[in-house]
């Protein structure tokens, strides 16, 4: 683990955790997204991917709307984002989920080690609570459409 980079797995597990008792929620732990994943996003009503964000302030935490955008020419399959993989889906598989978010907590540290930065650490109460309400919501518009 790189330290912070460790959250998007962190808050996977707590959220397997919290909807476990939800036969419709699946969640993925995976320390980098790769083509794979297609398929599995391909045969979703919606998804929420989780991440560190080096582009954000340390503790910074956000959720976006994520759309599909053509991965650029040469891109390694490591540095494979969010929109590039929803993109990836739709050119296999024709099928995009209804809905599709990012959650992000801003790095504070990328240093080798387990351990999160305090900024981090002390926003993970606050992305809990937005990764709950926004997988309530879109556990609410599956069932009313």
């Amino acid at each position: 683990m790189r330290g912070d980079d460790g959250v998007g797995p962190w808050l996977a597990e707590w959220a397997e955790d919290r909807f476990s008792s939800d036969l419709t929620v699946r969640v993925i732990t995976s320390q980098q997204w790769t083509p794979e994943l297609a398929e599995e996003i391909a045969n979703t009503h919606s998804v929420v991917f989780i991440d560190c964000s080096i582009e954000s302030a340390p503790g910074d935490v956000q959720i976006s709307v994520v759309a599909p955008t053509p991965a650029a020419p040469g891109l390694a399959t490591h540095h494979i984002g969010a929109s590039e993989l929803l993109a990836l889906t739709q050119e296999l598989y024709d099928s995009l989920p209804r809905t599709a978010l990012q959650l992000t907590i801003g790095a504070g540290s990328t240093d080798l080690g387990d351990d999160f930065s305090s900024a981090v650490k002390a926003a993970l109460p606050e992305a809990c609570g937005l990764l709950e309400q926004a997988v309530n919501r879109l556990l609410d518009k599956k069932q009313s459409g």
